[in-house]
């Protein structure tokens, strides 16, 4: 069509030397054979969008509790003999005795950093605010990790898993063989009673969400689910505990006990987004370093916590 033009056909209508004019249009015309580049605008969503992260941090579970320094100790009752018995008029008391430990927790430290250069942090929209959202997010899930097992070797937190006591399957137990074709809830029943035993009540039943709607799905002899004679409400519980539902702890096991007494997370720096330009050449090459970290300790008091 261009080149009809540039030679005269419209031209030679102005000037009266011919009524009409004709030459060849292209037909077709598509966005993707006529279009280059951004012609037709994006409408652009503010933001960043990234897959879900736990709803439910295990720090969330247990109390916490703020150190400076960077040792926590606390003295724990490690025996205890008890002689309190009645006695008959003029006799001589029975006599009692206990033992004190003092037991230390170190401080241990969770991080990381990233190195931004400059351009990129000022011409990236909400880049700050997406690091201080994400970062963190992440560093707590390792920390999840840390809290439930750690193995208390240096720079590793002793986690609660590595701490508590064992399911007890063996011959002493008070079910052992008494339950006939013993499924997952049966399993979390006599927990309980193993906790009741040592005089703690369970507050949390930690389960890996795969384990728990198993557990949904069970059926008695006449095809009726079990969960409706022990779920009830939107927060899912057992046996009147509540049930965490939580990919931090692997499916094929559980954690059953008393969060509320037996452990506690010492914090001395929570966690905490820097940014900082004095380190290496970053002055000079124009980079800037995200820093998230935390300093803390976890101190497991009792082996109430009961695992599988």
């Amino acid at each position: 069509m261009n080149a009809a033009i540039n030679d005269g056909a419209i031209e030679s209508i102005v000037k009266g030397n011919s009524r009409s004019a004709s030459f060849e249009v292209k037909a077709d015309m598509t966005t993707a054979a006529d279009f280059t580049g951004e012609v037709i605008p994006a409408d652009r969503v503010a933001g960043y969008k990234f897959d879900p992260t736990r709803s439910v941090h295990v720090r969330n579970l247990i109390p916490q509790g703020s150190t400076s320094s960077d040792v926590v100790r606390f003295v724990k009752e490690s025996g205890y003999s008890n002689g309190a018995a009645t006695a008959a008029e003029g006799a001589t008391l029975a006599q009692s005795d206990f033992d004190m430990t003092a037991s230390d927790a170190n401080v241990r430290k969770i991080g990381t950093y990233f190195r931004i250069s400059e351009e990129m942090l000022a011409d990236t929209p909400q880049l700050t605010s997406y690091l201080s959202a994400r970062a963190p997010e992440k560093l707590l899930s390792v920390e999840d990790t840390q809290i439930l097992s750690g193995n208390g070797s240096a720079p590793n937190l002793s986690g609660i898993i590595t701490d508590a006591a064992d399911f007890d399957t063996s011959a002493s137990g008070a079910f052992y063989q008494s339950v006939e074709s013993a499924n997952e809830f049966d399993v979390l029943v006599a927990t309980l009673n193993q906790l009741a035993l040592s005089e703690y009540q369970a507050d949390y039943i930690m389960l890996n969400p795969t384990d728990f709607h198993k557990i949904l799905l069970l059926k008695d002899s006449n095809n009726s689910y079990l969960k409706d004679q022990v779920y009830a409400g939107l927060q899912p519980a057992f046996m009147g505990v509540p049930v965490v539902i939580n990919t931090a702890i692997s499916a094929g096991t559980f954690l059953a006990g008393n969060f509320g007494v037996g452990t506690q997370l010492w914090v001395r720096d929570n966690v905490g987004v820097e940014f900082f330009r004095e380190d290496g050449t970053n002055v000079r090459d124009g980079f800037v370093n995200v820093r998230v970290s935390d300093y803390n300790t976890l101190k497991n008091y009792y082996q109430d916590h009961h695992k599988y």
